[in-house]
């Protein structure tokens, strides 16, 4: 494993080298010892495949180079101790496990539900003391929650698993966290996406075994999120509308999940569904069985160097979440700064795609352009949305992963 895996091959060493020293220093500083270990878990980025993984859709995914960073020191007493930069330290012990609602929504449920997800799998777990510090941007929709709760999986499975869980399991025990103890309704891409590493197309049409397929980036192209502002603390019952609504659809058929409902069937019954659900509703159904289809085409097109018809698959994902899905902004409010940046994007980018990114209402878009737009692109919306909310990122091998340091960095 080099650097260029995990943060691409414009990283630099030296600042890493600082980067470990500083939070080694922290570490040594609150626990009076040196860590024994180091993890590090990445960010995501939703390639395509807005809002199909709860009705066991299909999705592309990449994890990418932006990391937390943990300095770990295993302890015997059963207590689990995480102190992160910028947020409250918390501890609580590993036979304290029921949920608690006061939780909801802080970190401290993610590690708890991390912890009761493997327990029930009957294996032992244990405690130890973390420190960590972020290089995933807050609230840009690259999915922090998920790389802290993989980070946690990793952490228990090398410590005191030797290592027994596979990444779809800690995919699959971190999403029980987020929606069990955390209290988000979310599907499984995020945390896939970080604990497979790389570019994947996933099929969840069996959730608890999805069909995976690796695959390359496109040469010459470079990831650019924009985080274009707005908090998602409010949204939670705006992304658990599209589940519901599009299992509303599914209903009407005697079925639970879309995946379920044949494509010819749902359209000839359009007639009937606008009696029992809501436009929307069907609007959005429309979406995931499309979605599923530029998944598919955008995979094939990964495969054959195709990459004129690979952007024309994330740009036709972007304009069905604005029309179809309609989570590019929030019902009935004024402020729309992600259709703001994916209007200003499509007249920005002569050789790429831009989509909205993540759950979306709020925050992030995802453009993949030609590396030589990328300076300008950057540049113009910055102007707008502030140059420290715009911000390039590369595809990263390893997900979730203990990191062998010396190794690393000689």
């Amino acid at each position: 494993m080099q650097l260029k895996d995990l943060y691409g091959s414009d990283v630099s060493k030296k600042s890493f080298i600082a980067r470990k020293n500083a939070l080694s220093d922290r570490f040594e500083k609150g626990v009076g010892e040196k860590p024994q270990y180091w993890f590090s878990s990445s960010g995501r980025a939703e390639i395509i495949g807005n809002h199909t993984d709860h009705n066991h859709g299909k999705v592309l995914v990449a994890a990418i180079s932006c990391d937390i960073l943990a300095a770990v020191k295993k302890r015997d007493d059963g207590v689990i101790h995480i102190q992160s930069e910028g947020f409250p330290p918390f501890e609580f012990n590993v036979k304290d496990l029921a949920v608690d609602p006061a939780e909801y929504g802080k970190s401290i449920a993610l590690a708890r539900g991390v912890v009761k997800g493997i327990a029930d799998r009957g294996y032992e777990v244990g405690g130890f003391t973390a420190y960590s510090e972020s290089s995933i941007f807050r609230g840009a929709g690259v999915s922090s929650s998920a790389a802290f709760e993989l980070l946690i999986a990793e952490i228990l499975n090398v410590l005191y698993l030797g290592g027994k869980l596979n990444k779809v399991e800690k995919a699959i025990i971190s999403q029980y966290a987020e929606n069990v103890y955390f209290g988000k309704p979310c599907g499984l891409l995020d945390q896939s996406g970080i604990s497979l590493g790389g570019i994947n197309k996933i099929d969840f049409e069996n959730p608890a075994e999805p069909k995976i397929e690796g695959l390359l980036p496109p040469e010459g192209y470079t990831l650019v999120i924009t985080n274009t502002g707005g908090s998602h603390a409010a949204l939670t019952d705006h992304y658990a509308a599209i589940k519901t609504e599009m299992r509303e659809v599914a209903s009407f058929f005697g079925k639970e999940v879309l995946r379920e409902v044949e494509y010819a069937r749902f359209f000839d019954a359009i007639p009937q569904l606008r009696k029992k659900v809501s436009e929307r509703a069907i609007l959005r159904a429309f979406h995931y069985f499309e979605e599923n289809e530029r998944v598919d085409c955008a995979a094939r097109a990964l495969k054959e160097g195709n990459v004129s018809a690979f952007l024309g698959a994330v740009a036709a994902s972007g304009v069905s979440s604005l029309n179809c899905l309609q989570n590019c902004f929030v019902p009935g409010s004024s402020e729309q700064p992600v259709t703001l940046a994916i209007h200003m994007s499509e007249r920005l980018i002569k050789d790429g795609a831009v989509r909205v990114h993540g759950g979306g209402f709020a925050g992030t878009v995802l453009a993949y352009l030609a590396d030589g737009e990328v300076q300008g692109y950057t540049e113009a919306m910055g102007k707008v949305f502030g140059a420290e909310n715009v911000f390039s990122a590369h595809v990263r091998l390893p997900g979730a992963i203990c990191l062998q340091m010396d190794e690393l960095i000689g």
